[in-house]
């Protein structure tokens, strides 16, 4: 019986962590992991603090791949500074779904053109509890990794 339970426990382990692989095969559990944040009032009550679980601190400074959709800050159609949502941008905070914690702000080294298909891209992530006019999540130094296919 007892080894009954420990092989059925490794099923449902390993059955999801594949559901949870983007489909260029990267690992997808980072998203998950920065969805779950809370927020303290600033002292001079100007913006809410975002407290960065450990799991999240634990990737602070780690190269990651994040998968997701480009929201552009500009009209451009060419560049290498943008938001990469983990939701497409008819979904996104901006349009009442979620809030800022599904959402990256991405500086490339290479400038990209637009897509509406789903992408990736792997970076360095830095977390963001003090400057507002940034998002809380950023990857410096990212790589366009391509677009995601279905």
């Amino acid at each position: 019986m007892k080894q009954l339970v420990v092989f059925a426990l490794f099923i449902i382990i390993t059955s999801n962590l594949q559901a949870q692989t983007t489909y260029s095969g990267f690992p997808s559990l980072v998203w998950p992991r920065l969805y779950a944040i809370t927020y303290q009032k600033d002292p001079t009550g100007e913006f809410d603090k975002p407290l960065f679980t450990k799991e999240v601190k634990m990737l602070a400074g780690k190269e990651i791949v994040l998968p997701g959709y480009i929201i552009p800050f500009q009209n451009g159609m060419k560049d290498s500074h943008f938001m990469l949502s983990s939701l497409p941008i008819n979904a996104c905070f901006f349009c009442g779904v979620g809030g800022p914690e599904g959402v990256v702000e991405v500086f490339l080294r290479k400038p990209i053109t637009y897509t509406d298909k789903p992408v990736e891209v792997k970076g360095r992530l830095v977390l963001n509890d003090s400057n507002p006019d940034k998002m809380i999540y950023i990857l410096e130094n990212a790589e366009f990794l391509g677009e995601i296919d279905f």
